[in-house]
């Protein structure tokens, strides 16, 4: 496979950080530069993916929203004990079963 030259500008410091990283991984520095950004492709698209149906589902509910004349609000009334179940789901997904909206191993 042909390879292609990728010029990039940055900090003294940051590149010798790099040169010193690299050289303890055992790897020269583009080596070392194609791994690290081939991980964070990969750990993107993976989040990205797991995060695929609540952002389609997010989609939707905001075009199901728009799609309510402003009126309607006015007619709205309580909750069934369906739709307030799917309530706490949905925020329970948000911020976690203790509302403290930590994410695990982060302190609230």
């Amino acid at each position: 496979m042909a390879k292609t030259r990728i010029s990039i500008s940055l900090e003294q410091q940051q590149a010798e950080r790099i040169r010193r990283h690299a050289e303890w991984a055992g790897l020269d520095v583009s080596a070392y530069l194609v791994h690290a950004a081939t991980r964070q492709m990969a750990e993107t698209e993976t989040i990205e993916a797991q995060f695929a149906g609540v952002d389609a589902l997010i989609a939707a509910t905001e075009a199901e929203a728009a799609s309510v004349p402003p009126e309607a609000d006015a007619t709205v009334g309580e909750l069934t004990e369906q739709e307030r179940r799917e309530v706490e789901a949905a925020l329970g997904l948000v911020y976690g079963p203790d509302r403290t909206g930590a994410r695990p191993g982060q302190a609230a």
